[in-house]
């Protein structure tokens, strides 16, 4: 494993379930231990020589986000789309009001280059000239909306695209800078509203995310009825987005997926057969395109537990618990993956290793 996808912002909420303490706690005040956090975060992973993708915001709400930025500025309530059956549209029409809200955007920015001008306070590098970063990410997920009311979006929203990728450039001509998208389920199901907003020359790579479960392709608790035609819906989801990078002819990388554990059992421990069996195929399936001169440039898997653990049964996250890798508003446990589950871990290291061969075999031949 040399990339990791990180989290660089979050916002203070009222949201019940969202990351504390925060980053930013009111608009233009940072947490400077959390970012001396993240210097540290640097400065070890270039000591292992990994390199980072670092979000500058988020879609959702367990970070604060957009829906937050939108709050500060409005002095509204930040809307909490809860177990999503009652507020789902609402939130969505919220937090996408963000592409549109010129304040808002005015403290992003404020904070962007905060970041990216900053001194690494454990190697004297400012963040814009460190290798160790390889891109800067708009934010996780970011969506045009919900429905046929995101329509109105879909220009403030490519216009956000365009106008925040040039001003991370302006300010840092050394790294990549992509968006952070699901790809095509993340843009309202359309091809063609995802390739409208990746045409930026701004944005130097594509970005995809595959979540099984939570597209309703996957039941963990009907393993054998749903496996083949998550399988094959999967299978097709890369290729699709695979063709898109092509006509774009742009890099693309699979930032986000996982899988829950046999049952959607969150103790560690608990049996990940058909997360192993799935994990072995997708790689597969990205190794042999790559193989084959695809413009897949890699993937991340979601995600690190580590040796975390749910503190208690009801698996919901509370102050002071660790930090498993699953966000605060889903189960803890559901997607991480802890370093006790060695057959998963084993099956990512022979797929690194296969990638990391086929890269120094293409660099290779491109210097002959």
């Amino acid at each position: 494993i040399d990339n990791l996808r990180i989290l660089a912002a979050s916002e203070k909420s009222t949201i019940e379930k969202s990351l504390t303490p925060a980053v930013q706690s009111k608009l233009g005040v940072y947490n400077e231990d959390l970012l001396e956090g993240l210097d540290f975060l640097l400065s070890e992973m270039n000591k292992r020589d990994m390199h980072a993708v670092i979000f500058l915001n988020n879609y959702w709400e367990w970070s604060g986000g957009m829906g937050q930025y939108n709050a500060w500025t409005s002095k509204s309530e930040a809307v909490d789309p809860g177990d999503f059956s009652n507020k789902w549209q609402e939130f969505n029409d919220y937090v996408s009001s963000f592409y549109s809200n010129e304040k808002a955007n005015e403290y992003f920015k404020k904070f962007i280059n905060e970041v990216i001008t900053r001194k690494n306070k454990f190697t004297d590098k400012y963040y814009f000239e460190d290798p160790t970063i390889m891109a800067w990410q708009l934010a996780n997920e970011p969506r045009p909306g919900n429905g046929e009311a995101a329509i109105k979006n879909i220009e403030f929203y490519y216009n956000w695209i365009n106008e925040t990728a040039e001003f991370i450039h302006s300010i840092d001509s050394n790294h990549l800078v992509t968006t952070g998208s699901e790809g095509v389920w993340g843009s309202l199901n359309s091809e063609a509203y995802f390739l409208k907003a990746h045409e930026s020359p701004y944005i130097d790579y594509l970005t995809f995310h595959l979540w099984a479960k939570n597209w309703g392709w996957f039941k963990a608790d009907d393993i054998e009825g749903t496996y083949a035609s998550t399988e094959k819906n999967a299978i097709n989801y890369i290729n699709e987005h695979l063709q898109l990078a092509k006509e774009l002819n742009k890099p693309i990388t699979l930032e986000e997926f996982g899988l829950p554990r046999n049952f959607e059992y969150t103790l560690r421990g608990t049996l990940t057969s058909a997360r192993d069996k799935y994990f072995k195929k997708i790689f597969e399936v990205i190794y042999d395109s790559a193989a084959n001169g695809a413009a897949i440039a890699g993937t991340n898997f979601w995600t690190w537990g580590g040796d975390a653990f749910k503190k208690h049964d009801d698996s919901i996250w509370r102050k002071g618990d660790p930090f498993t890798g699953d966000p605060p508003q889903e189960p803890q446990g559901l997607n991480s993956i802890f370093n006790t589950d060695y057959n998963t871990l084993k099956i990512i290291k022979e797929h690194g290793s296969k990638m990391k061969l086929l890269r120094e075999v293409n660099e290779n031949t491109q210097k002959d």
